[in-house]
């Protein structure tokens, strides 16, 4: 009898010691457009983001997050729902997720959170996001100094109701094209190391500096609402998290399924609570996100209504999952496997060319419902990227240019990918050989699309109605 009252004690105790707990501030701020692996912490070792590194020496590298689909729109509004594009409706870039979805603004409003935004909004209708909004762009007079941000009215939102949690989410411009922002001087093209993906011009090494200039550029905006937050008292007290949104505007990055697309970089510091200087291979998604602040916030995010049915339980809850534990040290894995969707429809010069991915930690199958046309995009259209300089280069006999033009604009109904061998998904292995790996995913990723309400190239015929 009195062991058992000693126990209730203990737990009233244990309990009390958790609710009372102070609610950790939120900052989540995000780049535009940068691929994962263009930061000094993430192995490159051309570029200068002494922010970013310095960040991540202090919480939580992942090594495996991906977006859903490597736009800005669908992205951002996917991050902010917990929900994927096609079910929220969001899957074209520039739309709008399905009227009556609640976002953060209304899961961390129920929690006590105030929540603002600052920088590129995106997203839409405005009561599904109704953030308090503290602007854009500061004076051009600042704009060399790497400000795009109003800092003092982030100071402001930051320093206000000191009992009262927030949650700031900070949104970049950068490193988005034209890439005129940053000090090129300080890279020099000729040193450059590149990846396997760009084909080695000078014109390719001309517009890489430009774009690592801009994202030094981001990275110095990071170290000024990092410092914000520390000159504020806060920074003990708050969950960082910043990520890229998807890859860079170079050809095979945005606008693809591919890992140079959809993988995104995620740091997390939170002092006292993520181990500094850790790492994780656990694959997370972007829906995930949003479950596992609400949770860190001390809510519950399994009973969430997100205000859209077709969730995988059949109910109206998120696709994501927190990963708390995964922050906390308690565990190395969180999902067997991720999944991506690309709507080429609703972009300049866009081609019917719906895409569709799911991805392993091992392997990646690729789904291309219509193979029969070109793509084509913005790149191709603008020649972004020094995509016009590799079709000149390929059209002179370059082989490397003809053979990454070609397979850009020119994909088989299916790829298969060992992500183990070719992490850059150059080698396609889909055939005979590996039918009943193909089989298995082809099978696993129908059966997430039928859960979303996805129907393949109808859903994709009917981007003008979102």
């Amino acid at each position: 009898m009195i062991r058992s009252a000693i126990a209730v004690v203990l737990v009233l105790l244990v309990c009390g010691v958790v609710d009372a707990a102070p609610r950790p501030n939120i900052l989540l701020m995000l780049a535009d457009d940068l691929s994962w692996h263009d930061a000094g912490c993430y192995g490159n070792k051309d570029v200068h983001t002494p922010n970013l590194d310095a960040l991540a020496a202090q919480g939580m590298r992942f090594d495996a997050c991906f977006t859903g689909t490597a736009m800005c729109a669908p992205t951002r509004q996917q991050l902010y729902t917990g929900v994927f594009p096609v079910r929220n409706g969001a899957y074209p870039n520039h739309s709008k997720v399905k009227p009556g979805t609640k976002s953060i603004v209304h899961h961390l409003r129920n929690l006590g959170y105030r929540i603002a935004l600052i920088g590129k909004q995106h997203v839409g209708p405005r009561e599904s996001f109704p953030y308090e909004y503290l602007g854009a762009k500061q004076r051009k007079a600042d704009e060399t100094a790497g400000h795009e941000f109003n800092y003092d009215k982030a100071r402001r939102f930051i320093q206000r109701d000191a009992d009262e949690p927030y949650c700031l989410i900070v949104c970049s411009k950068q490193p988005h094209m034209p890439w005129n922002r940053g000090d090129r001087s300080v890279y020099d093209p000729s040193k450059f190391t590149l990846p396997p993906y760009l084909v080695d011009l000078p014109e390719t090494r001309q517009a890489l500096q430009q774009y690592y200039a801009e994202v030094t550029y981001f990275d110095a905006q990071v170290g000024h609402i990092l410092q914000l937050i520390q000159q504020a008292g806060r920074a003990d007290n708050t969950l960082v998290m910043v990520t890229s949104e998807q890859g860079s505007n170079f050809p095979h990055c945005k606008w693809t399924c591919y890992d140079t697309g959809l993988k995104t970089m995620l740091i997390v510091r939170w002092p006292g609570r993520v181990k500094p200087g850790s790492t994780t291979d656990a694959m997370v998604q972007y829906v995930d996100i949003l479950p596992t602040l609400i949770q860190a916030a001390g809510g519950d995010p399994t009973t969430v209504d997100t205000g859209l049915p077709g969730a995988p339980d059949g109910g109206r809850g998120f696709d994501g999952a927190s990963f708390l534990n995964v922050l906390l040290g308690n565990t190395d894995s969180h999902r067997d496997a991720v999944f991506g969707v690309h709507t080429t429809q609703g972009i300049i010069q866009g081609s019917t060319y719906p895409v569709r991915s799911i991805r392993t930690a091992t392997h990646k199958y690729i789904l291309n419902l219509n193979p029969e046309a070109d793509f084509t995009n913005v790149v191709t259209a603008r020649g972004e990227g020094a995509f016009a300089a590799w079709r000149q280069a390929a059209a002179s006999g370059n082989e490397q240019a003809q053979q990454m033009v070609t397979r850009y604009q020119h994909r088989p109904a299916e790829e298969l990918y060992d992500l183990r061998h070719d992490p850059y998904e150059l080698h396609n292995i889909a055939g005979p050989e590996h039918r009943a790996l193909m089989n298995q995913l082809r099978a696993k990723l129908q059966a997430w699309m039928k859960q979303q309400g996805d129907e393949g190239m109808i859903t994709e015929l009917q981007v003008k109605t979102r």
